[in-house]
């Protein structure tokens, strides 16, 4: 018997660390290919990354821009912040180190719908440049377009369609994005939209500057 338990307990820690061990794990091709799935859509693909504070009208672009490429007979899918919060990333909580990893889960997420030949449209706060930077680097071929909502805090405290600026002020949430914890805007963005002569442009407007932006990059290819 004592024979037989540590002989269990061996095979236990050998399967242990084969799992734990990177070197077992290989890559397996496809044998369908990126371009091929492009080619199928008639699109290239790409990840319109969308950041701005909460209340900066995100999720209004994100959907407003999936139903015009929809009507323009391109394929799209929204990762929204909230919505993954409900399922991939309900275990995390708002710490510098969760949203760290929120923010690396959506970049993989993102990068394998890009791969799948869509356009991937994510919307989420993502405060901290490091980790948009690093979602940028999984992208190759430089198809990650960053869209920052440059609206002030004062608008978006306005809308506050949550009624989170109003707990965050009251003490009621800490680590609020903006009010105490920090937001930091792109260096070098490929899209900012932001008020002209304290007017906010409308959903329309604003698709229409993305859509702009990737027809001309050669993103909604129709052939």
């Amino acid at each position: 018997m004592h024979i037989y338990i540590e002989t269990q307990k061996t095979s236990k820690e050998l399967k242990m660390s084969t799992v734990g061990n990177s070197t077992n794990i290989f890559w397996q091709e496809s044998p369908v290919g990126k371009l091929e799935r492009q080619k199928l859509l008639h699109q290239k693909s790409c990840v319109v990354w969308i950041t701005g504070l909460s209340g900066s009208g995100k999720s209004t672009l994100a959907c407003s821009l999936s139903r015009e490429l929809f009507t323009r007979g391109n394929l799209s899918y929204v990762l929204d912040g909230d919505n993954l919060r409900h399922g991939l990333n309900q275990d995390l909580g708002f710490k510098a180190e969760d949203r760290t990893e929120n923010i690396r889960r959506v970049g993989e997420v993102a990068k394998l719908f890009a791969d799948a030949g869509l356009i991937c449209i994510a919307s989420l706060i993502s405060p901290y440049r490091k980790d948009r930077d690093s979602c940028r680097a999984m992208l190759p071929d430089a198809n990650f377009i960053e869209v920052f909502m440059n609206m002030p805090l004062t608008l978006c405290e306005e809308r506050d369609p949550k009624g989170l600026y109003k707990l965050a002020r009251a003490g009621k949430i800490k680590g609020f994005t903006g009010i105490d914890d920090p937001y930091e805007p792109p260096l070098n963005c490929e899209i900012e939209i932001k008020q002209k002569a304290g007017v906010c442009p409308t959903p329309g407007a604003m698709v229409g500057e993305v859509v702009t932006y990737l027809e001309e990059k050669g993103y909604l290819q129709h052939q």
